[in-house]
């Protein structure tokens, strides 16, 4: 098995029936079902807001990281860039990004190209030069093609480990919307549940569950981030899920 990154990007327009989350969502969904691999969750990294960058709503990439069968992973390639040719919005200017981490002699330069996408203007052949260096699949499939940029900056910040949120929202299972950090622990593929600053909760520590029960990476996991309830709460709770305001930082 070798781990694979897969992120794609401006896939969609701003009246499409679906996003480029449920876009690569799926192909993790496909890859699974045809047995190449398993996928570990769909992520969301921001890039740069600029005038100069053309993009459908917030200037984002979706990428997913899964572990792969090396023999299929031609197939997942040969897959995802047809389903990305079938399924863009039309007029898009879809890009699609595979990287495996074990294969990259300079990983840090990818990191660094994602970091900069958050930043600064970047154009296509910066990107694809980078690709071409580090000998990663870089394609584009319609339009401008532009979107090979956020594609390659997603799988860049994704593979640092300490950028993006999970795609969607967690359903867990609780008592009036409160829930301790055990139990959230136990039902989802959160390592760990802490505040912004760094505070570590305790299995036993009582989480009001907002809106938004979305984990953060960091440190190549995911993390629940959660702030003090400073009134108090009626179920003993004394920490409160992010806002989703609050999340638009990660």
């Amino acid at each position: 098995m070798i781990r694979v990154l897969l992120c794609a990007d401006d896939t969609d327009r701003i009246d499409s029936a679906w996003g480029t989350g449920e876009l690569v969502y799926s192909i993790s969904e496909t890859m699974e079902e045809q047995g190449w691999g398993k996928s570990y969750g769909v992520t969301r990294h921001q890039l740069l807001i600029h005038p100069d960058v053309p993009y459908t709503s917030h200037n984002s990439s979706m990428c997913f990281v899964a572990e792969v069968n090396d023999t299929d992973l031609d197939s997942l390639t040969s897959y995802a860039t047809e389903y990305i040719i079938k399924e863009s919005a039309s007029g898009s200017d879809p890009g699609l990004c595979i990287a495996v981490p074990d294969r990259l002699s300079q990983p840090d330069l990818l990191i660094a190209f994602g970091r900069k996408a958050k930043e600064v203007v970047i154009t296509k052949q910066e990107a694809y030069s980078l690709a071409q260096q580090l000998g990663v699949h870089l394609s584009e499939h319609g339009g401008t093609g532009q979107g090979i940029i956020g594609a390659l900056a997603g799988v860049g910040l994704r593979l640092s480990g300490n950028d993006g949120r999970l795609r969607g929202k967690l359903k867990l299972k609780s008592a009036n919307g409160v829930a301790d950090v055990g139990s959230i622990r136990s039902q989802t593929n959160i390592a760990m549940v802490k505040s912004p600053d760094g505070a570590l909760l305790a299995d036993d520590e009582l989480v009001r569950l907002g809106d938004m029960v979305k984990p953060v990476m960091m440190d190549g996991k995911y993390v629940l981030l959660v702030a003090p309830i400073v009134a108090g709460d009626a179920c003993g709770a004394t920490w409160q899920t992010l806002t989703k305001q609050q999340l638009k930082g990660y």
